[in-house]
């Protein structure tokens, strides 16, 4: 679907807390879900939802325990319009 709506996919995780968590930073602390940590770059151009499953299925395999969202943005207007969590730790 993010493809074929020419939508950008961008994969973030969060590793080990089923919330927004940071130590030692100076960043704003917004814990209501809006700054994950990126998994790579963007995929900027992807055109292929195999490549973004490939991409999916790599970060589960080294992150088994980690929240994974799949981010789609449109490439004109610059804006997020989609926001999907792909995976969720075991017991959540």
């Amino acid at each position: 679907f993010l493809i074929r709506e020419k939508l950008i996919p961008c994969l973030e995780f969060e590793l080990g807390n089923g919330f927004v968590h940071r130590e030692h930073h100076a960043s704003p602390g917004y814990y209501d879900g809006r700054y994950w940590t990126m998994w790579k770059l963007p995929m900027f151009g992807c055109t292929d939802p195999v490549q973004v499953l490939k991409e999916l299925d790599e970060i589960i395999d080294l992150h088994p325990n980690a929240f994974v969202r799949i981010v789609g943005f449109n490439n004109i207007r610059q804006v997020q319009v989609t926001s999907v969590i792909a995976h969720r730790p075991p017991g959540y």
